[in-house]
């Protein structure tokens, strides 16, 4: 569906919101079927033809489904991706439906981790299937994703790495029965949780953006390779000025902040400068709570308690004499913001061991006293090198609130015993 301003900008959802907002015209019950971004026009799914002076596109990304890999099954009532509030519901419904049942989680990334806790919190067997030899592997060290996979084992979690789903069992009114892997294991139960990735909904403008990691290629303004088009949220990859690249993040964050800046951009151009953004990632499961930022290159440097359950430790990674990346688990708000701020400055590091014998108070003692920056990185493909087309923020945190939504009608399965920070 699309968000209709009277501005003439024209913003692009994938699900249905709620939003009343002055001089914002909002359609439900219908889809954008397709886009012209040279006649600057869109055609939605009833025949209406809407024309816009800036189209931002926050199309996000769809879930992977099993059929994508050989497996089929994934329309049976106790089969669960988690992408929007149908999944949420889907998902509620399978919990509620099996009490005490078997689960088993396909994927040990995000949504994989998440929603194995909150089965658990609610008296769901879990079993966790995944390729990779240890969860969270895109973001996580062996060490630290080690802590969390101890934890997980302690509350009853069952892991299972190197394989991958092969096949489903179903009875006779079409549910799964039954998994099998191709290790050959087979397990029994009651519902399945698939988590094995996303991807970016840019068919509307395959061919007529530029492209680039999966998704839409923007420059620090979010514009697209049309100057009236800008792309935000999971589908844009943006210049990370900090290690001076292109990236597409997948995280609320980034899709809250990139909304603001868009907008900004549009509406204020002489006033907005280049996007510059740390990324930021965390999660709150259980009574667990970490927080990452910047980049997980180069050497770790591991600092507190990894062994003891509920201890307070983190990580740092250090990539040409810089910290560039910085990780922890159980800290403060003012801790947290410590090591947030020390990644934004990237201080100068000669001694890793002194880092680790610093350890947190390294990152407090920076946040306290800043440091000057490194030298900015230039970017490729940054507002000046990437070729355009010559031809509000009272609603801004709708990217946010759109992404949220997928998970909002599940959050009351994870708040009540976590730990607030």
């Amino acid at each position: 569906m699309f968000l209709y301003c009277k501005s003439k900008v024209v913003h692009m959802l994938n699900l249905e919101i709620s939003i009343s907002f002055s001089g914002v015209e909002l359609v439900l019950g219908t889809g954008v079927k397709s886009a012209d971004v040279k006649r600057k026009t869109l055609l939605t799914t009833t025949g209406e033809t809407i024309s816009y002076k800036f189209l931002i596109i926050a199309t996000g990304a769809r879930a992977l489904k099993l059929e994508e890999f050989g497996v089929n099954g994934s329309d049976a009532e106790n089969v669960c991706y988690l992408r929007d509030i149908s999944d949420a519901n889907r998902l509620v419904n399978a919990i509620q439906s099996s009490p005490g049942g078997n689960a088993v989680v396909i994927g040990g990334g995000y949504i994989g981790m998440e929603c194995a806790a909150s089965l658990v919190i609610n008296k769901i067997n879990v079993t966790m299937v995944f390729p990779e030899a240890h969860c969270m592997a895109r973001l996580l060290t062996p060490k630290i994703a080690s802590y969390y996979e101890e934890y997980y084992k302690s509350r009853g979690v069952k892991f299972i790495k190197g394989t991958v789903l092969s096949s489903f069992d179903f009875d006779s009114n079409g549910k799964v029965t039954d998994v099998t892997l191709r290790d050959g294991t087979k397990l029994s139960v009651d519902m399945v949780v698939v988590g094995i990735g996303i991807r970016p909904n840019t068919g509307l403008f395959e061919g007529q953006l530029t492209l680039e990691k999966g998704g839409i290629k923007v420059n620090g303004m979010f514009q697209s390779s049309n100057s009236s088009v800008y792309a935000i949220g999971d589908v844009a990859a943006f210049p990370v000025k900090a290690f001076g690249e292109k990236r597409r993040l997948e995280h609320v964050d980034s899709a809250r902040k990139s909304a603001k800046h868009a907008v900004s951009s549009i509406m204020e151009p002489d006033k907005t400068g280049e996007f510059d953004y740390i990324p930021f990632f965390y999660s709150r499961v259980f009574t667990l709570s970490w927080q990452f930022y910047g980049d997980n290159a180069g050497e770790v440097v591991y600092y507190g308690d990894l062994s003891a359950s509920g201890s307070t430790f983190g990580a740092y990674w250090v990539n040409k004499g810089h910290v560039v990346g910085a990780f922890l688990e159980g800290g403060t708000r003012e801790e947290y913001e410590a090591i947030a701020k020390t990644t934004t400055l990237r201080p100068a590091v000669e001694d890793l061991t002194e880092l680790e014998r610093q350890g947190l108070g390294f990152a407090v003692a920076v946040s306290q006293k800043p440091v000057a920056l490194p030298p900015p990185i230039e970017v490729s493909g940054s507002t000046s090198g990437l070729l355009l087309e010559k031809p509000l923020y009272a609603w801004h945190a709708t990217a946010g609130v759109v992404l949220a939504a997928s998970i909002a009608a599940f959050a009351y399965f994870y708040g009540k015993r976590r730990r607030r920070w």
